[in-house]
C-alpha cells in the first residue's frame, strides 16, 4: 500500500489508529513511522480546515480572547457567517470524530437560530445584526452578535426629535418675543421715569418771578435764581 493512499484515508477526522494498523501490515520498513504520522497529522488539519472552509464560508483559525475588548474587536471585522476557531481546537477536531462533531454542532446551532432571533427581534420592532462564532482555545464557545432599531423604528424616532424639536424652537421664539415685549416695557417705563424726574428737577429748580412797578401794565422781572 502506497503511504499516499494513507494519507487519503486519514484525510478526515484523523484516523491514526487506522493508519498505523494499515501501515504496520505493509512494507514500510524503510520509513520513519513518526515523521510519517507527524506529516499525516499536519496534512489531515489541513484538509479538515478546508472542509470547514467549505461548510461555512468565513472561517479563520486564531486564538481570541474571552474579555469584552477582544469580543468586541473580533466582532467589529464579522459580517454575520463568520466562524473563528482556535488553532489548538482545530487540531483537536481534525483528529478527533467526536470533538469535530461537538464543536461544529455548536456552531450550527448558531447560525440554525438567526431566523429565530430574526424574528424575536423584529417583533421588537429590532434588527437582529448577527456576527459570528468564536470558539476559544479553552474549548469554550461564544456567540457574537447584537441589535439595532429597524427602519421604521428609526424613522419614528427621527420625526419624534424632530416634533420635539419644532416645539422648542417654538417655544424660544415665545420666550424671545415676551422678553423683548419686556424689555421695551422696561425701556418705556425708565424713559418715563426719567423725564418725570427731570421735570420735577426743573420745577423744584426754576426761578422765583418778582412782579415790581407802580403801573398797572408795567412789569418788571426780576429773576432770582
Amino acid at each position: 500500500m502506497r503511504l499516499d493512499s494513507v494519507h487519503q484515508y486519514a484525510m478526515f477526522h484523523g484516523a491514526k489508529k487506522e493508519a498505523k494498523n494499515l501501515a504496520d501490515s505493509a512494507d514500510f520498513a524503510h520509513i520513519d513511522f513518526a515523521v510519517s504520522l507527524q506529516e499525516m497529522t499536519s496534512q489531515n488539519v489541513e484538509s479538515y480546515q478546508q472542509y470547514l472552509r467549505g461548510k461555512y464560508g468565513n472561517v479563520r483559525f486564531e486564538s481570541v480572547g474571552k474579555d469584552r475588548e477582544s469580543l468586541e474587536n473580533i466582532g467589529k471585522s464579522m459580517s454575520g457567517n463568520d466562524v473563528v476557531i482556535a488553532p489548538n481546537i482545530v487540531e483537536q477536531m481534525a483528529n478527533d470524530p467526536q470533538k469535530a462533531t461537538y464543536y461544529e454542532r455548536k456552531i450550527d446551532a448558531f447560525f440554525e437560530s438567526i431566523p429565530m432571533q430574526n424574528a424575536y427581534f423584529a417583533a421588537r420592532g429590532l434588527v437582529n445584526e448577527p456576527a459570528g462564532v468564536v470558539v476559544h482555545d479553552d474549548g469554550s464557545v461564544t456567540y457574537i452578535g447584537g441589535c439595532s432599531d429597524s427602519p421604521e423604528r428609526v424613522a419614528q424616532v427621527e420625526r419624534e426629535n424632530r416634533a420635539k424639536q419644532e416645539r422648542k424652537e417654538a417655544l424660544w421664539r415665545e420666550n424671545e418675543e415676551a422678553a423683548q415685549e419686556m424689555l421695551a416695557k422696561q425701556i418705556h417705563e425708565a424713559q418715563m421715569s426719567e423725564k418725570q424726574r427731570a421735570m420735577l428737577d426743573f420745577l423744584s429748580n426754576r426761578a422765583h418771578i418778582v412782579y415790581v412797578g407802580a403801573k398797572e401794565n408795567a412789569t418788571i422781572a426780576a429773576y432770582r435764581l
